[in-house]
C-alpha cells in the first residue's frame, strides 16, 4: 500500500471571516471582487487564481435566507407595538429590504468563495499553489 501524503487543511473560519469582509480567502490581503459581484481572476497580492470559483446560487439563496429572518421578525413587532398605516410599512421595510440585500450580497459570495477554497473545491485543491506562493495551509 503506498504512503499518500494528504494536504494540511486550511480553516474554513478564516477563510469565510476572510471572504465576509471581501479580501482574499488565502491571504486575507488582496480584494476578493473588481466590481460589486465580479470576482477578480487572481488575488493581486498572493496571485491565488480565482477564476473557477463557483458561487452559482449559494450567495443569493443564503442573502435571501437571511434578510428574510431579520426583516419579517422586525416586521411582526413594528406592526404588533405601533399598528401602522400600510404605507408607512412600504416605505420602511422596501427600502430597508433592498439595502440590507445589495449590503450582504458580495460578502455572503465572499465567505462562500472563501468555504470553497478553504474545502479545495472546484480547482482550489492544488497543494502545489500553497507551496509555490509560500502560504502556510495550517489553521
Amino acid at each position: 500500500m503506498e504512503n499518500v501524503q494528504l494536504p494540511a487543511p486550511r480553516s474554513w473560519a478564516r477563510a469565510s471571516a476572510r471572504g465576509l469582509g471581501k479580501c482574499c480567502p488565502a491571504c486575507g490581503q488582496g480584494a476578493l471582487f473588481d466590481g460589486f459581484l465580479t470576482v477578480k481572476p487572481a488575488c493581486t497580492s498572493c496571485g491565488l487564481e480565482l477564476h473557477h470559483q463557483r458561487a452559482d446560487d449559494a450567495p443569493p439563496y443564503l442573502t435571501i435566507f437571511v434578510v428574510g429572518h431579520i426583516i419579517i421578525p422586525l416586521m411582526l413587532v413594528v406592526e404588533k407595538l405601533w399598528h401602522p398605516e400600510l404605507w408607512i410599512h412600504f416605505a420602511l421595510w422596501v427600502p430597508l429590504t433592498l439595502l440590507l440585500s445589495l449590503w450582504l450580497l458580495p460578502r455572503v459570495k465572499g465567505a462562500v468563495i472563501g468555504l470553497q477554497w478553504a474545502f479545495r473545491m472546484h480547482g482550489f485543491g492544488a497543494a502545489e499553489q500553497d507551496e509555490t506562493r509560500g502560504l502556510s495551509s495550517a489553521p
